[in-house]
């Protein structure tokens, strides 16, 4: 500020003897003084009683006549500058005034880190997808703004991949002329629509299972729809709607409410598929006689696709990188609902945002003796500890020393299906307890009664949030990689959690080889990295 100040101040001053008449030639400049400078030599001047001569001539009688109508000058100039530098002073002031700064000069990370969110989500708002109500789904426009930046960016050619499948399915969708004759010849007893149309689809049947399994089904059912050219089409079931956003511009991925799923079984070619069944998946020539195909899958089967031949060409042009196949896919399909955002945001915004780093842990046992419990818990920090996520507390203290006091906070985000004694523990521990760095942790996790009495989609709402919430976390952490929930919240955050791996060794647990749902199918895909 001072350095603006000094340059507001700042002239330039040319006297001229308003009788002499000249015009600037080339290579003539201007010399800049500084105000200041300026009243020093006039002050000089007036207190020697001497008049200001021009170094360059000789003085005279007829040059001291000269001078007069030059000091007259001056004191015109004089009066012009001294207004020139009021009006300066108050432009000045006017601009502090309006911007004072702030209180805390040094602002923590985590305040710059919500100013920058605000101000990316202003700027987000412009940026509409075609063919969507931004009001209707603002996790859409939002999303980037609650995780970091992932490395991993999508190939064009997945992207036009993209592009094309949304034109059939605009094109090919339920209640469309194309659907609608396809339909009908069905309800005919006709099992092809005679290649009038083009479309075929695939129908993923919605199960009883986790949510976590189904979204991984989900995910491989799309998958394989953008590989044969079919349209998937979602059995809506009773919370499906509640808890994603319709992925595709312009129609719906649902489908339609009086398809016959009980009739005309004849004509509805059933695949019945669990994480392992490529021999069922190659028999492509099989499911090609008919425009329908019914799909039942348990869990992520995407591994099998890329064991068949026939698929493998266009799967390595659409994912380089085979570890990111379930991120992009998810970042495709999985939009919450405004009512699961709400709750994602309040929560985020709430416990996590002004946090310098977040750690999600999530915790999945089944029930065990007093002995175990301790030792998990034991486990849980010294793995935390030992990998530089958790920092290490220090027992004889009652207050960190003040060579060490750190500004840096983190806070951590427990899911459990567990005994809920996990998570005071650990709790308990930071509260006690000084960090030995003077760091700042909090513990947090979502409250399970409000859901012990409400209906089903309520807690799946509550599923679906901890799974973004774990997703947002800069490191995740997992006593088991065979939970669906880890699985989906991991490869949708694009990471690679570590995994307790049960034992009292050293390094307590490890990282997971890929950030791709492949723990229940390890031998292919993105699996081996």
């Amino acid at each position: 500020m001072m350095t603006a100040l000094h340059h507001q101040l700042c002239f330039q001053v040319l006297l001229l003897n308003p009788n002499t008449h000249f015009k600037l030639q080339p290579g003539f400049h201007l010399t800049s003084f500084s105000l200041s400078h300026h009243m020093k030599r006039g002050k000089k001047s007036s207190d020697a009683g001497e008049p200001v001569t021009n170094p360059d001539t000789r003085t005279g009688s007829s040059e001291a006549d000269a001078v007069k109508p030059s000091l007259s000058s001056m004191k015109s100039m004089g009066v012009l500058l001294a207004v020139l530098m009021v009006a300066s002073v108050m432009f000045s002031l006017s601009v502090v005034l309006r911007d004072p700064p702030s209180d805390d000069v040094v602002e923590s990370v985590a305040a710059s880190r919500v100013l920058q969110l605000r101000f990316h989500q202003a700027n987000e708002s412009d940026n509409l997808v075609p063919g969507f109500d931004k009001e209707s789904c603002l996790s859409r426009y939002e999303a980037s703004l609650y995780r970091k930046e992932s490395p991993f960016k999508q190939s064009s050619y997945l992207e036009s991949r993209f592009n094309r499948y949304q034109d059939l399915h605009r094109r090919c969708g339920p209640f469309t002329t194309f659907y609608n004759s396809t339909f009908d010849k069905l309800k005919l007893g006709d099992k092809s629509d005679g290649g009038v149309s083009g479309c075929s689809y695939v129908i993923w049947l919605n199960s009883d299972g986790e949510l976590g399994s189904r979204m991984l089904s989900l995910a491989s059912a799309f998958l394989y729809a953008l590989l044969t050219d079919r349209v998937l089409l979602v059995e809506q079931g009773a919370e499906m709607a509640d808890l994603f956003c319709e992925p595709f511009p312009y129609t719906s991925w649902f489908l339609p409410s009086e398809f016959p799923l009980n009739e005309q079984q004849s004509l509805l070619r059933h695949l019945v598929l669990d994480s392992s069944d490529q021999q069922k998946l190659e028999s492509q020539a099989l499911f090609n006689e008919t425009p329908w195909l019914i799909m039942k899958a348990d869990g992520y089967f995407v591994p099998s696709l890329f064991s068949i031949s026939s698929f493998e060409q266009e799967l390595e042009k659409l994912f380089p990188v085979k570890e990111t196949v379930f991120y992009f896919l998810g970042q495709h399909l999985f939009h919450p609902t405004n009512v699961v955002w709400g709750l994602i945001t309040r929560y985020y915004h709430a416990y996590l945002a002004r946090a310098d780093k977040r750690i999600g842990i999530h915790i999945e046992v089944s029930d065990t003796s007093n002995d175990q419990f301790q030792r998990l818990v034991e486990q849980i920090l010294a793995c935390g500890v030992r990998h530089e996520l958790l920092p290490e507390v220090d027992k004889e203290r009652h207050l960190p020393s003040s060579q060490v006091i750190s500004r840096k906070s983190k806070a951590v985000f427990i899911s459990s299906s567990s005994s809920p004694g996990y998570f005071e523990s650990i709790r308990d521990v930071y509260w006690e307890n000084p960090t030995v760095t003077g760091e700042i942790l909090s513990v947090h996790r979502p409250s399970r009664k409000e859901y012990q009495k409400t209906q089903r989609n309520m807690e799946s709402r509550r599923e679906w949030t901890e799974i973004y919430l774990l997703s947002c976390s800069d490191v995740l952490m997992v006593t088991s990689p065979w939970s669906s929930l880890v699985e989906v919240a991991h490869g949708l955050g694009g990471l690679k959690p570590w995994v307790l791996n049960g034992t009292d060794h050293d390094s307590f647990c490890t990282r997971a080889r890929s950030m791709e749902p492949c723990s229940q199918t390890p031998r292919s895909h993105g699996c081996k990295h």
